[in-house]
């Protein structure tokens, strides 16, 4: 492949980039713009904002490579992926715009009245936000290893530095028009590239790849040494029952997704919003699937060389050959690294903020801006340490990290008036807590545990995690009567009603002198406690 065609896609992606954040600078004036762009957001750039920051390496590169590798059982990746947003459409998304919060920890705090809440909440966010950011560092310096011979470092270190600089400038309301136009130059750059191999395809005869028999019975060398794969070949259908269970509910608690509610101007908008990501998110997973399905054609030794993440970027000089494969290749670099960097900064912008708000001393916009570094720093320090691991089934364990602790507190924090503190707390701790170490032991493969069943439940915890935290939630808020928070029918009345009736009910709560739910507890939960 031509060098110098991919080094100008990307040189071009970093630097559009920037110049759109910089029009989102130029109009980020308040507080509130930096953290919720002024709650202004509508549904259609809302959705292909957060379309952009969702779309991750684990998709534009890791569910081509699975399904390469391990043949269609793998299509659960992208289905769980899509569907994870029809939950959080029906459960989360408008209760969670009117709960008037600013991230996961002020809707804790808010809706439980705990301090003790909010900083359990605030730790988990920020361990699945790192645990997260890791393959999407990993990605693009295997993106720009693969395509250039530079070191992969090089590529994690480029894009921690953009990121670093694009949310530390503009804020939330710079980074929407960002992942906006990322979403549709990701699509763009798949979609293009795919429309000519298919074209090669039919030339060629149209013959179809072959797949082996049973995947997940027999690794392939791509899989060797990689724990995942390793555990999905021992037992698949638990894995896939792992993978379905961490999909379907962790998107609801993923940070840079659950923040962008909060920029929605209501609930109504909120829906609009999840429905329109549905489209997007759905039409973009046509694609992977399509490059892992002609990789096996194209670039058969991918299965046995141990990078099949790369057969998005090789597939088009595979192909096409030419000039054409070298320039449509550079053009799946770029939405590559466009890929890389919308979700890195999503992510970057919700772990900042919780380390700006509950970690730092002081707060505000510079020390949002300050939190930025250790935000991005930890996880670019993994990024460098860890490798070999396929970017997808990382995603996969932050997801369930995020499944077991935040889809138990979101449900029945929004459902379930008898939730308690103590309770939350337990089910955090148990469900989300455990699932947290189950995967850092997995990533670190430490002990002696690498394989059979016990290393299988640690790499695919949410099948037991999930119930183990909404049990945990239960039990001990039925055990707990007495710790109800006093504000809770408020707080419910608030989290249901169309904002309209829920200001009449607020302010006539006010007149009465009665407690006035979260409305009148911003101070302590959610807008008072943004910086100034």
């Amino acid at each position: 492949m031509n060098e110098a065609y991919t080094i100008s896609a990307v040189s071009a992606v970093v630097l559009a980039s920037v110049l759109i954040g910089g029009f989102g600078l130029r109009i980020s004036r308040t507080t509130s713009d930096f953290y919720v762009a002024s709650r202004t957001v509508g549904p259609s750039l809302n959705a292909s904002a957060i379309s952009g920051e969702y779309l991750s390496a684990a998709s534009f590169l890791g569910v081509a490579g699975l399904l390469l590798v391990h043949g269609p059982d793998m299509l659960w990746y992208p289905v769980g992926y899509t569907a994870g947003y029809l939950v959080l459409l029906i459960f989360v998304a408008a209760p969670l715009r009117r709960s008037g919060a600013y991230t996961l920890p002020d809707f804790a705090e808010g809706r439980l009245e705990s301090a003790r809440v909010r900083r359990v909440v605030s730790m988990l966010v920020v361990g699945t936000g790192w645990l997260y950011l890791v393959p999407q560092l990993q990605g693009a310096g295997l993106t720009l290893g693969t395509l250039t011979g530079s070191p992969r470092w090089l590529g994690a270190v480029l894009v921690s530095c953009v990121v670093v600089v694009a949310v530390a400038a503009g804020g939330m309301r710079s980074i929407t028009f960002v992942q906006a136009f990322q979403y549709w130059l990701k699509l763009t750059a798949l979609l293009v590239p795919a429309v000519f191999v298919l074209l090669v395809w039919h030339h060629d005869g149209g013959a179809p790849p072959v797949f082996p028999a049973d995947p997940g019975a027999a690794p392939t060398a791509a899989g060797a040494g990689q724990p995942l794969a390793t555990s999905r070949a021992d037992h698949p259908l638990y894995a896939t029952y792992g993978l379905i269970v961490a999909t379907f509910l962790g998107t609801m608690g993923l940070p840079h997704v659950v923040v962008r509610f909060y920029t929605s101007p209501d609930g109504r908008a909120a829906r609009r919003t999840t429905v329109v990501v549905l489209a997007l998110v759905g039409l973009f997973y046509l694609l992977p699937p399509l490059y892992g399905w002609l990789g096996r054609l194209y670039a058969p030794e991918l299965t046995g060389a141990g990078d099949a993440d790369s057969a998005v970027l090789l597939l088009p000089g595979r192909a096409v050959g030419g000039v054409g494969g070298d320039l449509l290749g550079a053009l799946v670099a770029g939405g590559a690294f466009a890929a890389f960097l919308s979700t890195a900064s999503g992510l970057t912008m919700a772990v900042a903020g919780v380390l700006s708000q509950d970690v730092l001393p002081a707060r505000g916009v510079r020390h949002l801006r300050v939190a930025t570094v250790p935000a991005m720093g930890v996880p670019l320090g993994g990024a460098l340490l860890m490798s070999g691991m396929p970017v997808a089934d990382v995603v996969g364990m932050a997801f369930a990290v995020s499944a077991s602790a935040f889809c138990p507190l979101l449900v029945l924090g929004i459902w379930w008036r008898r939730l308690t503190p103590p309770g939350a707390l337990a089910g955090l701790l148990l469900g989300g807590g455990l699932a947290l170490l189950a995967v850092a032991l997995t990533v670190a493969g430490a002990g002696p545990v690498r394989t059979g069943w016990l290393h299988t439940l640690l790499a695919w915890p949410a099948v037991w995690s999930v119930p183990v935290g909404f049990l945990a939630m239960v039990l001990v808020s039925l055990a707990t009567p007495g710790s109800i928070p006093p504000h809770t029918s408020a707080t419910m009345t608030r989290l249901h009603l169309p904002e309209s009736l829920g200001a009449r009910q607020t302010a006539a709560a006010a007149a009465g002198g009665a407690p006035q739910g979260p409305g009148a507890r911003q101070a302590r939960a959610g807008r008072g406690r943004e910086p100034q």
